[in-house]
């Protein structure tokens, strides 16, 4: 299978396209709640709240911090992590715009 052609898409459908593909996991979904829920940056507490191994979630952390949609500050040997507020946002606007310009059934199929 062939690359996908990103170039032919808007930037603002690319980035949509990026951050739903790394919250498309139910335990990146949980990291993401654990964050919201918390309100507060979390260090490690991630292993204790949702029961799964370190590695399981530095992975999903590192997924969800390239898709920019949390952030991360080093506090000697440990990782902080908290929602990235302009990013949450925009995901939560984009979301807003996409799934309001549906207006219902137009007596299709």
């Amino acid at each position: 299978m062939g690359a996908t052609k990103t170039e032919i898409f808007t930037e603002q459908q690319n980035r949509l396209a990026i951050m739903l593909k790394a919250i498309a996991h139910p335990a990146r979904i949980a990291i993401l709640q654990q964050l919201v829920k918390t309100n507060a940056c979390i260090c490690g507490e991630l292993v204790d709240d949702l029961g799964l191994a370190q590695a399981t979630i530095s992975q999903h952390l590192k997924e969800l911090k390239n898709a920019g949609l949390i952030q991360g500050t080093i506090e000697g040997v440990t990782t902080c992590y908290c929602i990235e507020p302009i990013a949450w946002k925009m995901l939560k606007d984009e979301l807003n715009v996409f799934f309001g310009s549906y207006n219902g059934p137009n007596k299709c199929c």
